[in-house]
């Protein structure tokens, strides 16, 4: 049986691409379908609010993702006057309604995770990705790969990712360590949401880039490109989840003792499960346990 991966926010399923080919069973929510053209999700799509679903239904997750909307946190890292005007008024709200309303699906994410670990006893964990222009409202990132923001329960080790910069030296470019280093990547925008175009204030707005990509002003035409805009990147998605992906179990599920008239036996002395401990065999990689008699 295939380990659970859980999708929140999963629109066109960016993460879903990545931890299918990974080994995963992959079940997504959202609001809506998102299907444009031959792109639609490619996992088990159930419709729902995150704000609505109660976490213990994934106990049995190996892993959840997520990646709620970024639009609010992109808007208001623009440098446009409407747009300061809207951060200036979250951070004067001292009840923290306002800043609780506009982290509502970043901190739904993070519950789910917290109710689904408590039924199940055990830590599940929880990445979230998000634009950079998140990060004054929830708190620093524990590790980007491009313009993709993490949190949560990110791997120690991640892939370096490149950002092609202007150098002195041709040929060369930086890395997040600052240092120059030799160009080696085929697709130097890897990594990057949409090439020549960042969500920390600088460039065009998350719309208006969608919408010149498409060149269309359409509504339809505007959440097909920011939908495949924020798509996750597969060599992203395919890292995380490989990094919790776990053992397979090849403990047996069935018994086969019986006695001669038929009826299931007690202890078989050939009983791959009652020979050991219940439900376990010796050379399980996840269990392992200890021959009994």
């Amino acid at each position: 049986m295939k380990p659970l991966a859980v999708d929140l926010c999963c629109g066109l399923g960016g993460w879903t691409e990545g931890l299918l080919a990974a080994g995963y069973r992959v079940v997504g929510y959202d609001i809506e379908a998102h299907a444009y053209g031959d792109e639609r999700y490619p996992g088990e799509l159930r419709l729902a609010d995150i704000l609505t679903l109660d976490g213990s239904q994934f106990a049995g997750a190996a892993l959840i993702v997520a990646s709620p909307p970024c639009q609010d946190y992109s808007y208001m890292a623009m440098p446009w006057a409407k747009a300061k005007a809207k951060a200036k008024a979250i951070r004067a709200d001292e009840t923290g309604a306002e800043l609780e309303k506009l982290n509502r699906l970043f901190n739904a994410c993070f519950r789910i995770q917290r109710e689904a670990s408590a039924a199940a006893g055990r830590h599940i964990p929880l990445v979230v990705e998000n634009v950079r222009g998140a990060q004054p409202w929830v708190g620093r990132a524990a590790w980007n790969y491009g313009s993709f923001y993490l949190w949560g329960d990110v791997p120690a080790l991640m892939p370096i990712t490149f950002r092609a910069e202007s150098s002195k030296a041709p040929g060369r470019v930086h890395l997040s360590d600052g240092a120059p280093h030799t160009a080696r990547l085929s697709n130097p925008a890897e990594g990057i949401k949409n090439p020549g175009f960042r969500f920390e204030g600088s460039k065009r707005s998350f719309q208006s880039e969608s919408v010149r990509q498409h060149n269309s002003a359409s509504r339809g035409s505007r959440k097909a490109a920011a939908a495949k805009v924020a798509k996750i990147p597969f060599p992203l998605s395919h890292w995380i989840g490989r990094a919790y992906l776990p053992p397979a179990c090849i403990c047996p599920t069935e018994c086969d003792c019986q006695e001669p008239d038929g009826n299931p036996a007690l202890v078989s002395e050939e009983c791959p499960v009652h020979n050991y401990r219940p439900e376990f065999t010796p050379d399980c990689p996840v269990h392992d346990p200890e021959p009994t008699r």
